[in-house]
């Protein structure tokens, strides 16, 4: 797969879809209507609204390229059905602490998607990369800052 593909579940196109739109029809507008009030100030060489309102439209239109671009360069995530004890990206992973027993669920996504607070890591993480193409019941070392850390996989699921 090309360096520059966006690697993407169907949930996290539509939240990008959706936050392009935000930004175009409510963003956009708002931050025009914002500096076209600093304008009417008067002289703009020292005017603090409209410094404030044109970075903002600067902010605004450089994560609409961002986000347009990581669209036109998406590829779905999809569970290859036929390999369904098999973590790979776009799956759900059960892991079990071997030291601690705690047991803790992963959705494994694209580093776009990844939010770890969320129970969503990205597939390049040190958890990620350790459980990618295992199957349940294998055992995997997790290199931490804080030493090694040993996981079974319980289970694999489709998101």
């Amino acid at each position: 797969m090309s360096a520059n593909k966006t690697l993407l579940t169907a949930e996290g196109i539509k939240k990008l879809e959706e936050e392009l739109h935000n930004l175009k029809t409510v963003k956009r507008p708002a931050v025009s209507e914002r500096i076209k009030i600093a304008i009417g100030f008067g002289d703009i060489s020292d005017n603090a609204e409209y410094e404030d309102a044109k970075n903002e439209q600067a902010f605004i239109e450089g994560r609409v390229m961002t986000v347009d671009k990581m669209l036109r360069n998406v590829h779905v995530i999809v569970k290859n059905a036929s390999i369904d004890d098999t973590v790979s990206i776009g799956t759900t992973v059960m892991l079990k602490d071997l030291e601690l027993g705690d047991e803790v669920e992963y959705k494994i996504v694209g580093t776009i998607e990844a939010e770890p607070s969320a129970n969503m890591i990205s597939n390049v993480s040190p958890v990620g990369k350790a459980v990618l193409d295992q199957k349940v019941g294998a055992v995997v070392d997790v290199k931490t800052p804080a030493g090694v850390l040993q996981y079974q996989i319980l289970g694999v699921r489709d998101i």
